[in-house]
């Protein structure tokens, strides 16, 4: 039987992951301490080169470490993975499942990632819940792609959707992208390969900590 979620508010910190940090000696420690800010934080089980059983189990993991302070867990890609694992949200591609086909499998929060207002706009008449948008700084993460600044995190919360903003995002920049409208932020590096992962995360909450 696939598990069925309760909507829950839309975490403001989203980490993101990949097969680096999937694999990492200090995962646990890490998404622990992550986590450990509550239900503001989303860990994301994200990892496209993962089969889907694989995917599963490392979303298992993070779900078993997020529970404990209540933060949320997301699926990347795949609504089915989210649904059997029990996830508040799962995040969508452009090469994935549109919203509206993922909702027959899964009812948590649903958001798309987008790259333009172009886009941003077609995720909200594909009825997506929330934006993932970036990327808005520099980041080792997409070389080569050209950053969009906070303006796209302005063109995409003009959809009325709230915005996760991505890429290169610092603890410096997030009060930027808070004035520019995002919702909160998602980041890899500079939750992950913290000093004090826990800090980070805090950190990374301040702009928004008026609003929990």
């Amino acid at each position: 039987m696939i598990a069925r979620t309760v909507r829950r508010p839309l975490p403001r910190l989203h980490a993101l992951t990949d097969s680096a940090v999937r694999t990492r000696d200090d995962l646990g420690i890490r998404a622990a301490a992550i986590a450990a800010a509550g239900p503001a934080v989303a860990l994301h089980a994200r990892d496209r080169a993962a089969s889907g059983a694989l995917l599963l189990a490392f979303a298992e993991r993070l779900g078993a470490l997020a529970r404990p302070p209540e933060a949320a867990l997301f699926v990347s890609a795949r609504a089915d993975v989210a649904a059997i694992a029990g996830a508040h949200g799962v995040q969508l591609g452009s090469g994935d499942l549109p919203p509206a086909d993922a909702r027959q499998v899964f009812d948590g929060w649903i958001g798309r990632s987008v790259h333009s207002a172009a886009e941003a706009k077609a995720a909200r008449d594909e009825d997506a819940d929330y934006l993932i948008a970036g990327a808005v700084y520099e980041t080792a993460s997409h070389p080569g792609r050209a950053p969009t600044g906070p303006a796209l995190v302005e063109a995409a919360a003009a959809t009325g959707l709230p915005v996760i903003a991505v890429g290169g995002v610092t603890a410096e920049r997030a009060h930027e992208l808070r004035d520019a409208g995002a919702w909160g932020v998602a980041a890899i590096t500079a939750l992950w390969d913290a000093a004090d992962p826990a800090a980070a995360a805090l950190a990374l909450l301040a702009p928004w900590s008026a609003d929990a």
